[in-house]
């Protein structure tokens, strides 16, 4: 197995699939970076980067081409724009991209995840979905999705996804990890 200690996870510490992230993160010993900005409540605040406006203007895109992208539109543009903002530096940060939602009929993923996974796509990264609803992760491959097994294969990873998190959400996240680095290291 690969030693754990090599790998930084990127996250936002949101609660929900975020923190299970980054909970495992720490229990594995991984560094762990979460991305955030002024006025953005995190549940996770272990190895906080708050992005300045001039970092936020880094990670801007057209909000006509989210909206197209994502095949819908978004009331709030201000706060979403700075959700997509932070999504982009995680999602650039970090190689391997590891989500938990919802796929959507169109193959777009549900909610603010669903950004950061068509970023993933528009990157060529290596991504992995687990959809809740079908209990079952799906791999981004030839431009469509692949039922399969998710694996970290790469040191520097992406962990996202809903707030709304269920237990078999929460149980296919620890299950990554383990399946990925075996089991966790005592706390002894």
């Amino acid at each position: 197995m690969a030693d754990p200690s090599q790998y930084i996870l990127y996250s936002g510490g949101l609660k929900g699939a975020e923190a299970t992230f980054g909970e495992c993160a720490e229990k594995w010993g991984i560094r762990e970076v979460n991305f955030t900005f002024v006025g953005h409540e995190m549940e996770r605040v272990r190895n906080v980067k708050f992005l300045t406006e001039e970092d936020l203007r880094r990670g801007d895109v057209s909000m006509e081409i989210v909206c197209q992208r994502m095949g819908r539109t978004y009331t709030n543009v201000n706060k979403i724009r700075r959700v997509m903002q932070s999504i982009f530096h995680m999602i650039n940060s970090g190689y391997q991209v590891f989500a938990v939602g919802t796929i959507k009929e169109d193959g777009t993923v549900k909610g603010g995840t669903g950004w950061g996974v068509e970023l993933a796509k528009f990157f060529n990264r290596p991504l992995s979905v687990y959809d809740q609803d079908r209990r079952q992760w799906f791999n981004w491959q030839d431009k469509g999705w692949i039922q399969g097994e998710a694996l970290i294969t790469h040191e520097t990873f992406v962990g996202t996804g809903t707030r709304n998190l269920t237990e078999n959400g929460r149980d296919a996240i620890l299950k990554l990890f383990e399946g990925s680095l075996g089991p966790a290291p005592s706390s002894e």
